[in-house]
C-alpha cells in the first residue's frame, strides 16, 4: 500500500487555482506554482520545484476541474507527485468563515453547506473557495481535507471591537459585524515575530501590518487577534491596490444621487477603481515609489495617502493594546518596500517607535529587526507563508481527528 506523505494546499480564486505541495513530516516545499486566467483563451500554468526547476505551460483552461488536472499533471512531469494516494491531506483556504468556524475543519457535506451559506458575506471568494474544494474531492476521492479560514483567527475579538454602532437586529438576522481577514498571515508571522524576540507565542504584543495588494492591520495581545482593520467585508481599513479602505459611508449616498450610479457600479468604484489605484492610475507600489521619486505628484501623494493611514493604524492600535513588544511588516509591501516602513514610522517616537534608516534600507532573506537601539517598540519585518500556515492547520486536523 502507497504511504500518505504529502499535503497539498489549494487556493482557488475565481479565475485562478495556487497550489503548493509539502512533504507531511518537516513540511519542507516540493513544489508550487499556480494556473491563472482560468476560462480565457490562454491560461498560464507554472510550476516550481525544490532545487529551482520551473516549467510554464500556455493553453486553454476551461475551469478549475482542468486546472486541479493541469496541476496533478506539471507535479506529474517533475516528480513532485505521483499519485493522489500519496496525499495525506488537501488543505483549502477559505475567505469567510462567518461566525460558525473558529478554526479549521475537516470538510464534510455539512461544511460546505455552511461554506455556500455565507455566499453573501463573500460573493468573490467563497464560491470560488467552494468551487475548488469540490473539484479537489471529486479529483482525489477519500484523501482527507481541511478547510482553513481567513476569519478564523479574528473570532477572538471582544463584542466592543466586533460590533457596528447600528440597530442590534442586523446583527442577529444578517450577521453585520466585523470579521477580519488575513488571519492565516497574521496569526503566522506573530508566531514567527514570537520566536525571533525570544518569546512564548502566547505571550507576545503586536501590531502586524500585512500590505499588499489587499493590505490590514491587527491588534495582537498575548498571541490572540483583538482587533483588525478590516472588517464585514475586506473593504474596510487601510488603502489598498484598488480598494478605497475606511470611508465616510455618505459618500455611496452622495454618489448615487449625485452622479446616477447605482449599487453595483459604486461596489465595482470602491473594490476595483479606488485606493492606489483611484489615486494615481497605478496600484503596484514598486512603480508608484519610482514614480514619486522622478516628482509624479499624483503618485507622491497616493503613497503619502496610503503611509498616513497606516500610520494612524498603528497608533490606534498601540493605544488598545496599551503598548507592544513590536511592529511586524510582512506581505510584499510590508517586505520590500522599505519606503514606506519610513514613512509608516517616522514621527512616532513617542509612541516608542524608533526606525534604524540603515537597517531599513537592507534587503532581508529571514526576520530581520530593523527598529534603532532607542525604540521601544521594536520593528521587524517577517516574511509571511500563508500556504505553510494552512499546511500546518491541515496535519494537525488531520492528526487530530485520526487520534
Amino acid at each position: 500500500m502507497m504511504k500518505a506523505m504529502k499535503i497539498l494546499v489549494l487556493n482557488a480564486g475565481s479565475s485562478s487555482l495556487k497550489f503548493k505541495l509539502y512533504e507531511a513530516g518537516g513540511l519542507a516545499a516540493l513544489a508550487w506554482g499556480m494556473v491563472e486566467q482560468i476560462g480565457e483563451e490562454e491560461a498560464r500554468s507554472h510550476i516550481t520545484v525544490s532545487g529551482g526547476r520551473e516549467d510554464v505551460l500556455r493553453s486553454r483552461v476551461g475551469g478549475h476541474e482542468e486546472a486541479l488536472e493541469v496541476v496533478f499533471g506539471l507535479m506529474r512531469r517533475h516528480g513532485a507527485l505521483d499519485d493522489v494516494r500519496e496525499l495525506a491531506g488537501i488543505g483549502h483556504r477559505v475567505v469567510h468563515g462567518g461566525e460558525r468556524f473558529q478554526a479549521p475543519v475537516l470538510v464534510t457535506s455539512d461544511v460546505m453547506a455552511a461554506i455556500e451559506e455565507l455566499f453573501s458575506l463573500s460573493p468573490l471568494h467563497n464560491p470560488a473557495n467552494l468551487s475548488g474544494i469540490r473539484v479537489a474531492l471529486a479529483k482525489a476521492a477519500g484523501v482527507p481535507q481541511v478547510a482553513v479560514f481567513d476569519t478564523a483567527y479574528h473570532q477572538s475579538i471582544p463584542p466592543h471591537a466586533y460590533r457596528y454602532a447600528l440597530p442590534h437586529d442586523l446583527y442577529e438576522r444578517h450577521m453585520v459585524r466585523r470579521y477580519g481577514f488575513h488571519g492565516t498571515s497574521h496569526h503566522f508571522v506573530a508566531r514567527q515575530a514570537a520566536r525571533f524576540l525570544g518569546l512564548a507565542a502566547d505571550e507576545i504584543k503586536a501590531v502586524s501590518l500585512h500590505l499588499g495588494n489587499g493590505a490590514s492591520a491587527t491588534a495582537i495581545d498575548r498571541g490572540r487577534s483583538v482587533d483588525t482593520s478590516m472588517g464585514l467585508t475586506p473593504l474596510e481599513g487601510l488603502v489598498m491596490g484598488t480598494r478605497s479602505g475606511d470611508l465616510d459611508p455618505a459618500v455611496i449616498f452622495y454618489l448615487a444621487r449625485q452622479t446616477g450610479m447605482g449599487l453595483d457600479e459604486i461596489d465595482r468604484l470602491l473594490n476595483r477603481r479606488s485606493g492606489l489605484k483611484g489615486l494615481c492610475d497605478h496600484n503596484d507600489m514598486r512603480e508608484i515609489i519610482n514614480l514619486a521619486a522622478k516628482g509624479d505628484g499624483r503618485a507622491s501623494l497616493a503613497l503619502e495617502i496610503f503611509c498616513y493611514r497606516l500610520k494612524k493604524y498603528i497608533g490606534a492600535y498601540l493605544a488598545v493594546l496599551n503598548g507592544a513588544h513590536c511592529l511586524i511588516f510582512t506581505g510584499g509591501i510590508g517586505e520590500n518596500a522599505a519606503e514606506v516602513r519610513h514613512k509608516a514610522c517616522s514621527g512616532l517616537d513617542a509612541l516608542g517607535v524608533v526606525l534604524d534608516a540603515a537597517a531599513n534600507r537592507k534587503k532581508f532573506s529571514g526576520a530581520a529587526d530593523i527598529s534603532a537601539p532607542a525604540s521601544r517598540v521594536r520593528i521587524l519585518v517577517v516574511p509571511t507563508d500563508e500556504e505553510l500556515e494552512i499546511a500546518r492547520h491541515t496535519a494537525r486536523v488531520i492528526s487530530d481527528a485520526v487520534t
